[in-house]
């Protein structure tokens, strides 16, 4: 038998001997799944119609909150302003942590729905529509199923389970913390103390896709800002002074020569993208400075430190070239999304195992997840679920107003996490 083969089926025997017991059969946790399903996608519709932007999902907190008390868990409210952590014990065993984001997005949204949100609220004070855009109602009902399933183990449940609600993925409003990195620091982790923690996220593949890979599956996102600092003067005559827009010019052409000359390409993918350049007040005034400002992203911890470094040679070089300076600052963002290599080993088999032919090797995605804060925290396992309608002109990228969520895909979202937890408890090899 193939190492893969034993591996799985090793895999199927510890779920059958965690979950099951009194000679129970792996059939019981379909039924479980497919008895909660209902549930799952009546809540999923009720957080997609009332969405909430991060730091603000007290709706939502709630619901999650009266969930968990009712399943008997020990219940934490208000961890990271809105997060909750449900925590449900079980027998003597290990401890793992499962996450769901809740917030919504200043996204109006476009899909013709009989749940569509029709929510407005005030963002960086302007009026917005919101959205669940990036599909973090799904997340929330599937972990609410889950909870459910669980629960009803009670002491055949072969360990703990920590169940993390989690605001403000998309980022805390400005002046405020959030997320995930706020529920660290808040004692989410603190007791008890998990020894994994899964997450998955639906994404615009087809409706029985389960994607992951080790090592990063996402991105780090870095915001850089670079000031170049020249001498004002007529547009007539600029070898009067210091010309900061050529100069600034030059700089946004060498940076792209980061990822593309100075980098090992077979290592790891990296981009660094300028997305705005402001400078001037007219047409023939040379201005005294031009800034510009853009993103940074990788999947590798030490090459996002070397590509900071780079960023700040290439400007300052190219701007003392033409006699101007340059002024570089890096505002960290969200490391690498990574998935522990031997956290994966262990677990793909089971995700193989639930997702069959379904189950590929994910590509590295350049959006950036705050999940990446518990996975730095303790062994990570990050998934992708796919959940694009079968129509193509339904078919729209995450953060877009017209983003749809095939609810076919609920299931196997319930399915995956819960026997993830089986499995690991179970010391699944």
């Amino acid at each position: 038998m193939p190492a893969l083969a034993r591996t799985a089926l090793f895999s199927a025997i510890s779920l059958a001997a965690a979950f099951l017991g009194n000679g129970a059969t792996a059939a019981d946790l379909d039924a479980s799944v497919t008895a909660v399903t209902p549930k799952v996608v009546a809540w999923r519709r009720d957080i997609h119609e009332h969405p909430e932007l991060g730091n603000r999902e007290f709706r939502t907190a709630g619901l999650v909150a009266e969930h968990l008390e009712d399943l008997g868990m020990e219940v934490r409210t208000g961890v990271a302003h809105t997060g909750v952590v449900g925590v449900l014990r079980g027998g003597d065993g290990p401890v793992v942590a499962l996450r769901a984001d809740m917030d919504g997005l200043p996204v109006t949204e476009q899909v013709d729905l009989p749940f569509a949100s029709k929510v407005t609220t005030e963002y960086n004070g302007e009026e917005v529509g919101v959205m669940h855009a990036c599909g973090h109602d799904n997340h929330v009902a599937i972990l609410m199923g889950v909870a459910e399933i669980l629960a009803g183990l009670g002491d055949e449940l072969p360990g703990t389970v920590l169940f993390l609600f989690q605001p403000a993925e998309e980022g805390a409003p400005e002046g405020e913390e959030g997320g995930a990195e706020l529920m660290l620091r808040e004692g989410a982790f603190a007791d008890p103390v998990p020894e994994a923690v899964f997450g998955l996220h639906v994404f615009p593949m087809p409706v029985g896709v389960i994607a992951s890979r080790p090592e990063g599956i996402m991105a780090s996102a870095d915001r850089f800002t670079i000031t170049v600092n020249g001498t004002q003067t007529h547009g007539a005559m600029p070898w009067m002074g210091v010309d900061p827009v050529v100069a600034a010019s030059q700089v946004v052409l060498g940076l792209q020569t980061i990822p593309a000359r100075q980098l090992d390409a077979t290592l790891t993918p990296s981009v660094v993208s300028v997305g705005r350049i402001e400078g001037g007040v007219r047409n023939n005034i040379i201005p005294e400075t031009v800034e510009l400002e853009g993103t940074i992203r990788t999947f590798d911890a030490d090459t996002r430190t070397d590509i900071h470094r780079r960023i700040e040679a290439t400007a300052t070089h190219i701007a003392e070239s033409a006699g101007a300076t340059a002024d570089v600052a890096v505002d960290l963002g969200y490391p690498v999304t990574r998935n522990d290599p031997a956290l994966y080993r262990r677990m793909a088999p089971t995700l193989q195992r639930v997702a069959g032919p379904g189950y590929v090797e994910a590509r590295p995605v350049t959006g950036a997840e705050d999940f990446s804060y518990l996975a730095e925290a303790v062994p990570g396992l990050f998934f992708f679920l796919g959940v694009a309608p079968d129509d193509p002109a339904l078919v729209a990228p995450n953060h877009s107003p017209r983003f749809y969520a095939d609810e076919r895909a609920l299931p196997l979202g319930v399915k995956a996490l819960t026997e993830l937890t089986l499995d690991y408890l179970a010391g699944a090899p």
